[in-house]
């Protein structure tokens, strides 16, 4: 365990300092590059791994191979430089089902020192309207099915290859991402310096205590995550399946992020249905699933008829999040499915993966409890009517500080 400061006295167990009244973490402090001009993309495309396929389409079994993706993140970011003139700064808006490409879309904006940001498929025009007047998008990457639920005259590039004349004739069509894929770079491009306090990321919070904002994660934000997941003890070997969505910050910073700088395989499902999930362990053999808590009770409920279609013996892992796991779920859980572990974590689109998770079967059984605090993250227990700092095993707001915590919200 690590602390800033050598005179404080912190408890061994819980890592609370009386002192100043803060939690400390007990894992392993991060090592964060010190090179203050390195993008996120940069960040992640040196670390070294022996991965070979990075994504796979569940739907249509394409792949996309580490070098496949590391070449059209060249590809497209040489496009939106050269062809739709994305700038440093500039925002780029993705609204679009889960595919293997949105980490590429993802990757090559954050390489040129741009913004992605994304929007809920299901959200209705007015919403999407709303979010783009908020966030200012220069460029959206989407469907021909979802082009009519953005404002006219503005610029998309279409990440399905259906031709120009079924849009509407006020969208302007920029680009087609597969095109852009194919497309060899000029060699031309000169990279923008880009500062680990730049903006790389905006993404927009649920809303559950009031309307969503827009919450803005820097590039040092990001590596810190991106840090933090490849040291919390994950099997490089291990095969994913994203089922969460990818416009959401569970499966953004997992998927898009996290297992490319660790060179696991993800298996992508484009929308969620139970069975296909089912089907897409027993084929690809997959090890490990991320799932929100309603998924695990589906799992329970239909267990018998699921072990009894499928073959699930690879599946050692569910990583849970989005909510808290009942002891009942839990047990129940491990009930049908006991060759299984089960991992809790606990974040925020404002900690972008800092706040507590557990990460073994031992940890996990401490019922009621998402974990100890992630790495180089400090905590504070707050009475919210006095401000007062609170102690052990006392009830208040959940404080958190850390180098993964956003720089902030959009305020206009």
């Amino acid at each position: 365990m690590a602390y800033p400061e050598r005179s404080l006295i912190v408890d061994p167990r819980s890592g609370f300092c009386k002192s100043n009244s803060t939690f400390y973490s007990k894992r392993q402090p991060l090592s964060l590059p010190p090179n203050l001009s390195r993008d996120v993309t940069t960040f992640i495309s040196s670390q070294p791994h022996r991965g070979k396929t990075a994504f796979i389409d569940a739907a249509t079994g394409q792949c996309l191979t580490f070098s496949d993706l590391w070449r059209a993140v060249d590809r497209v970011a040489d496009c939106l430089y050269h062809e739709v003139g994305i700038r440093r700064g500039d925002v780029v808006l993705i609204l679009s089902p889960n595919s293997i490409f949105i980490p590429v879309v993802c990757l090559s904006v954050m390489s040129l020192g741009a913004v992605f940001t994304t929007a809920n498929t299901l959200n209705t025009s007015g919403e999407i309207s709303k979010q783009i007047a908020d966030s200012n998008p220069t460029l959206v990457f989407t469907t021909r099915q979802l082009a009519p639920k953005l404002p006219v005259a503005i610029s998309v590039v279409l990440t399905d290859d259906e031709v120009y004349q079924e849009l509407t004739s006020a969208i302007r069509v920029v680009g087609i991402l597969s095109e852009m894929v194919k497309k060899e770079p000029s060699g031309q491009r000169v990279r923008d310096r880009v500062n680990q306090d730049d903006t790389a990321m905006m993404l927009y919070s649920s809303g559950t205590t009031g309307p969503s904002k827009g919450v803005i994660s820097s590039h040092r934000n990001l590596t810190a995550h991106v840090a933090r997941f490849i040291s919390d003890n994950l099997k490089r070997d291990d095969i994913f399946i994203c089922t969460v969505p990818m416009f959401h910050t569970y499966g953004l910073l997992t998927f898009a992020m996290g297992t490319v700088a660790l060179g696991s395989t993800v298996v992508i499902l484009r929308r969620f249905q139970l069975h296909d999930m089912m089907d897409a362990v027993e084929k690809h053999r997959a090890t490990a699933l991320a799932l929100a808590p309603p998924v695990l009770v589906a799992m329970i409920n239909d267990a018998d008829l699921i072990k009894a279609k499928y073959d699930l013996s690879s599946l050692k892992t569910v990583r849970c999040g989005g909510a808290p796991l009942s002891k009942e779920v839990t047990e129940g859980f491990l009930e049908k499915y006991p060759t299984v572990d089960i991992l809790q974590g606990y974040a925020l689109t404002e900690s972008n993966g800092g706040g507590a998770f557990t990460n073994s079967a031992e940890e996990s059984r401490r019922y009621g409890t998402a974990g100890t605090l992630t790495s180089d993250v400090e905590a504070r227990i707050v009475d919210p009517n006095t401000g007062r700092f609170m102690g052990i095993n006392q009830t208040g707001e959940l404080w958190l500080k850390g180098p993964s915590i956003s720089k902030g919200k959009i305020t206009r």
